[in-house]
């Protein structure tokens, strides 16, 4: 599978991940939520450099329980909590979260 890109081809796998992260970049994030209907905000990409942030540090894309915990401690109890998150990816807020960021799926989600 494949998305285009401001011209460009990007590999996509069968849930529409990017196949290879090194080709990530915010118009990726913006054609991916258009898709789905979604116009980006600061808040969405607050939660998606928060994200590639993560998985910069730590090499994996985190599951959304720990998704919520680490929000809430990096950016506060208000925006770490699953409502919050969900009313900004409401397809899954850890795996649309990561499809925008570039990011494989977190390992834990279904």
């Amino acid at each position: 599978m494949s998305m285009e890109v401001d011209g460009r081809v990007l590999a996509t796998d069968s849930q529409g991940y990017l196949v290879d992260p090194d080709d990530w970049e915010p118009a990726v994030a913006e054609t991916m939520a258009a898709r789905d209907d979604i116009e980006l905000t600061a808040a969405h990409w607050e939660i998606i450099h928060f994200v590639r942030d993560y998985y910069q540090e730590f090499r994996d894309a985190p599951p959304m329980r720990l998704l919520v915990k680490a929000v809430a401690k990096r950016l506060g109890p208000e925006k770490g909590n699953s409502r919050y998150l969900y009313g900004l990816f409401p397809e899954g807020p850890a795996k649309q979260v990561c499809r925008y960021a570039g990011l494989p799926k977190p390992v834990s989600c279904i």
